[in-house]
């Protein structure tokens, strides 16, 4: 059966983008440290993008980080969900509203009914393989909160933003267990089951 996982990079004082986010600055300003990880990996970074991959069946994604990697200067053929490595797994985006026009849509489609019932799609759909739902810290927090997550994955960046947008900002209190910890030179990876 599918494993749901959330997964996201998180800077050390919990934010995961810096502040003024929008397209063309789609991790704030300052935010490019989060994913240095996976941008210029190192052979344990290389090593986690490889093995999360190859794992994914299906991503799932809130609205905002559709419409960041939907811009022109977003996701493409040699940049993708995976970095460098440009995988194109099917995407659920979490919206109330799909918008009019969509650049990536040969492999995207709108979940209009909520994070459960993008979660329940991405499981139907994922053949066995991962549910990632990869972001933004909203929907994260949400997919969390509704019981809906396995495993949360950080990728823990050696980086202060001061500001941005907070990955657990009023989430409700939760014990986790710790299952796995990667080091590198750029992140520290840290894997939770979610009880």
């Amino acid at each position: 059966m599918a494993k749901v996982v959330a997964d996201i990079s998180v800077s050390l004082d919990g934010f995961v983008t810096g502040p003024d986010v929008g397209p063309g600055m789609g991790l704030g300003r300052g935010g490019e440290g989060l994913h240095t990880w996976a941008l210029q990996p190192d052979a344990v970074d290389r090593a986690v993008l490889e093995e999360t991959v190859a794992a994914t069946g299906v991503v799932v994604m809130g609205r905002r980080l559709f419409d960041i990697v939907d811009a022109p200067d977003g996701w493409n053929d040699k940049m993708g969900y995976g970095a460098g490595l440009a995988a194109e797994p099917p995407v659920l985006v979490v919206t109330r509203t799909p918008p009019d026009k969509v650049r990536l849509a040969d492999r995207v489609t709108f979940v209009v009914d909520g994070i459960a019932s993008a979660v329940a799609k991405g499981i139907a759909v994922a053949d066995d393989r991962d549910v990632v739902v990869m972001g933004g810290g909203e929907t994260v927090r949400r997919a969390i909160e509704a019981g809906l997550v396995d495993e949360l994955r950080l990728h823990l960046a050696p980086v202060l933003l001061g500001d941005g947008v907070p990955l657990f900002a009023g989430a409700a209190p939760r014990a986790l267990r710790q299952i796995h910890v990667r080091a590198s030179g750029h992140a520290t990876h840290l894997t939770y089951r979610v009880d």
